[in-house]
């Protein structure tokens, strides 16, 4: 009957929530191990049955060990929105030494497997956590991460317990939604199109990150002119066809180069050829086939035999010319 009580607390809670349990039956790991495992595995935290919880063999001063933790693999990379943790209770014992233990505890949010490569999205302190306790820890990640240390020559509140700390959590509850593109309490608002990778923030919509070219909160504003790419940090190129903008998403001048340049982003000066996108070859009698990129005048001279801006004009046929009119 009382798990049948806590069973239907817990779903009234989800109802009441809306957001996905994303924890419930999943893998998770501990340490230091408690040495008998079997009864205080570390999924007990996520079976949803306030009556069998983990524990880890005890840290703290007078112990071998100074620090525990205890993670959940969800799976899959999700928007995390809020933790819950029902602490183990004990009748007959202060529920102020209890909270003593688990006090100064840090949840993390991670992408890989690691803690030092983890986000930090909760720590407790300096007051003593209640034992049924609530945050919001907002991320995006698959590992959900519990640790709590007491190091030796660390100052910490008098209410701590700084020996035999026994970490007891009967359940971790880690709502948010399954479907990585959607945003709300009940996970059906798709996140606004622009968000890199489809990704917003669960409880308000914003963006993670923008897709190149976009900006602002919802990644709804264009870059303004003469911006693109990632956050519009990049300048455009200033040899744009007519002095026009670049495309804000990628930088190149679709309207094609002004006079002297070519490549998809006009940066290159035009090479043995002159004109708008370089496409006038520079004439073949220009010496080293060099002109101007603007105009296309030679600019070392002309090959022998002939002569003019262009080296276009042969002086044997100049000659002739003369000779005939003569």
């Amino acid at each position: 009957m009382i798990v049948d009580a806590i069973i239907s607390i817990l779903f009234g809670l989800r109802y009441l929530f809306a957001y996905d349990d994303l924890s419930y039956n999943k893998i998770a790991t501990q340490s230091p191990i408690y040495r008998r495992i079997s009864e205080y595995e570390a999924n007990n935290a996520l079976d949803r049955n306030k009556t069998t919880c983990m524990r880890t063999q005890a840290i703290g001063l007078s112990s071998t060990d100074n620090s525990m933790w205890w993670k959940v693999d969800l799976g899959g990379l999700y928007n995390v929105y809020r933790i819950t943790i029902m602490f183990k209770s004990y009748e007959e014992q202060p529920e102020l030494r209890q909270r003593g233990r688990f006090a100064g505890f840090s949840l993390y949010i991670s992408t890989s497997n690691e803690r030092m490569n983890s986000t930090l999205c909760y720590k407790d302190g300096p007051q003593l956590p209640p034992l049924n306790f609530t945050t919001l820890c907002i991320g995006y990640g698959r590992y959900v991460i519990f640790y709590n240390e007491r190091m030796p020559g660390v100052s910490y509140p008098s209410d701590y317990q700084l020996r035999n700390l026994y970490t007891e959590l009967c359940e971790v509850i880690v709502q948010g939604c399954y479907k990585h593109n959607v945003y709300g309490a009940d996970c059906n608002v798709p996140c606004p199109r622009n968000c890199k990778n489809n990704t917003c923030y669960i409880h308000n919509g914003t963006c993670l990150e923008c897709n190149p070219g976009w900006t602002g909160p919802f990644c709804s504003n264009k870059c303004v002119d003469g911006r693109y790419g990632q956050n519009c940090l990049n300048t455009c190129t200033s040899h744009c066809k007519y002095n026009n903008v670049c495309n804000h998403l990628t930088g190149q001048c679709e309207g094609g180069c002004d006079v002297g340049w070519t490549g998809s982003f006009c940066e290159k000066a035009c090479v043995q050829s002159y004109g708008e996108n370089c496409q006038h070859p520079c004439r073949q009698h220009c010496y080293n086939k060099e002109c101007d990129r603007f105009n296309g005048t030679c600019l070392t001279g002309c090959t022998h035999g002939f002569h003019g801006q262009k080296c276009n004009k042969d002086i044997q046929m100049i000659k002739q010319e003369c000779s005939c009119t003569g």
